[in-house]
């Protein structure tokens, strides 16, 4: 579930380095899943910098470095509460956990923003009834199910008894895959990838009066399933 817009920002590398990403850069670059491999990517794909070393090694802690200091600084944003929750994204949490459903988060993202993000935004009596799974807790990435597998052995529910909310194509992917049910709520980002494999489709989980669904909603999508 992606709790903000644009959770993972737009990232612009330190000045010295003479290179930035706008927003309609991060947008393309979001189809790949995880910040360094975004950056690894985008850097191979384009030029490394000039400051940038020259060995794989020595890469992988310079790209592991400059994620790092993103995350301190989307970390410092989250909690100063500059960034507010996707519409809907508290209140669908409320009612699972009303209902003793278990919630968790599976996040590309580094795992102290995911957390960051759970504990100030959701507070920490929710925070400490939802389990996170994020980083690089897997070798590979969405669109890679194994993610969503994780959590799913974890939690120790079967995926088919599952409800994702994504909203990219990539999260998508990576629940199907799995064997989930997902609901893809669009971002500005992803407003225009391709979501026909998508169980549903809304514009976000919204709150009343416009709020898009809700646990009922997710359930039925289940009931569907087994009785089809």
């Amino acid at each position: 579930m992606r709790l903000l817009p644009g959770q993972d920002n737009c990232l612009c590398l330190q000045r010295e380095l003479g290179v930035s990403w706008d927003v309609e850069l991060y947008g393309e670059l979001l189809k790949i899943g995880g910040g360094k491999e975004r950056m690894t990517a985008h850097f191979n794909k384009t030029v490394w910098p000039a400051k940038a070393p020259k060995t794989d090694e020595e890469r992988k802690e310079f790209i592991a470095s400059l994620h790092k200091r993103k995350t301190e600084l989307f970390m410092a944003l989250i909690e100063k509460k500059l960034l507010p929750l996707r519409p809907g994204v508290q209140r669908l949490i409320d009612e699972a956990l009303g209902k003793g459903v278990k919630v968790a988060v599976c996040s590309t993202s580094n795992e102290k923003a995911v957390s960051a993000i759970v504990s100030c935004l959701l507070g920490p009596d929710r925070a400490e009834k939802i389990t996170i799974f994020a980083g690089d807790v897997v070798p590979r990435k969405k669109p890679d199910p194994a993610i969503y597998l994780l959590a799913a052995t974890t939690l120790e529910v079967d995926p088919s008894s599952c409800v994702v909310v994504e909203d990219s194509n990539i999260g998508l992917s990576a629940a199907k895959a799995a064997g989930m049910k997902c609901i893809v709520t669009k971002s500005g980002y992803t407003a225009d990838e391709d979501f026909v494999i998508a169980d549903a489709v809304f514009d976000c989980i919204g709150d009343p009066p416009e709020g898009r669904f809700d646990l009922e909603f997710c359930a039925n999508l289940l009931q569907k399933q087994f009785v089809s």
